[in-house]
């Protein structure tokens, strides 16, 4: 299984909905273009429910894409990370790096005065379905 991502963007919030494998090779480029590539977010948010293994390789592009992030002023936030996926971050201490989430906590951080709620609201609702 490879790692297929699913994004939208509402305003200056990027939802992306991961699933697959996280790992060496082709899906670590994928996964960097598609944050990469975002048409100046705000708040970058990976949803990594569906997410069935995250190797060394992957734990490296989840911190380059953390400090890529920070330093272009954007937050990055983890949702929902698997049970697989959240082990691996607990083992390497990374839950300290990171942002995570759930999908509660993240709509409501996103409904603030410079969002719509139903906008994020649907952006989300899309994205998951």
């Amino acid at each position: 299984m490879s790692l297929h991502i699913k994004r939208e963007q509402t305003g200056d919030v990027a939802f992306l909905q991961c699933a697959g494998r996280i790992v060496r090779g082709e899906a670590l480029h994928f996964l960097k273009d598609a944050v990469v590539c975002l048409s100046q977010p705000r708040i970058v948010v990976l949803d990594l429910t569906e997410v069935a293994m995250l190797d060394g390789g992957g734990l490296g592009m989840l911190v380059f894409l953390h400090r890529w992030t920070r330093d272009n002023g954007i937050q990055l936030k983890l949702v929902n990370p698997s049970n697989f996926v959240r082990e691996m971050l607990d083992r390497t201490h990374l839950t300290c790096v990171f942002i995570i989430s759930s999908m509660d906590d993240v709509l409501e951080i996103l409904c603030t005065p410079t969002h719509v709620t139903m906008d994020v609201s649907r952006a989300i609702n899309r994205a998951v379905a």
